[in-house]
């Protein structure tokens, strides 16, 4: 596999990433995951990063991250904001389409 190989699959809700596969899932290096746990920007902001592990939700948080930080020149904290407003709109649609299955 190619660093620039990208890796499309879904996660199980009880599956979990460790730091170095997480990383390897965003194209990052283990050091960004790092830097934003730490943070506070996705996770539970522990100190010990690289013994914690990751769920898909944190994956999904950390690839919108990633694209709004390349893609629009943002900061973390921004991205993380960003990612937020994304992470309300998916929970939102959900409960529209619980209201209207038709939808």
């Amino acid at each position: 596999m190619q660093p620039t190989d990208v890796l499309i699959g879904r996660l199980l809700d009880d599956e979990t990433l460790t730091l170095e596969e997480l990383a390897r899932a965003c194209s990052v290096k283990p050091d960004w995951v790092v830097e934003h746990v730490q943070a506070g920007l996705f996770s539970d902001g522990s100190v010990t990063v690289s013994a914690q592990r990751f769920s898909s939700v944190d994956l999904r948080r950390a690839r919108r991250m990633i694209h709004i930080e390349r893609g629009y020149d943002a900061v973390p904290e921004r991205a993380a904001l960003g990612a937020d407003m994304l992470e309300e709109m998916d929970q939102l649609r959900t409960k529209v389409r619980a209201l209207d299955p038709k939808k």
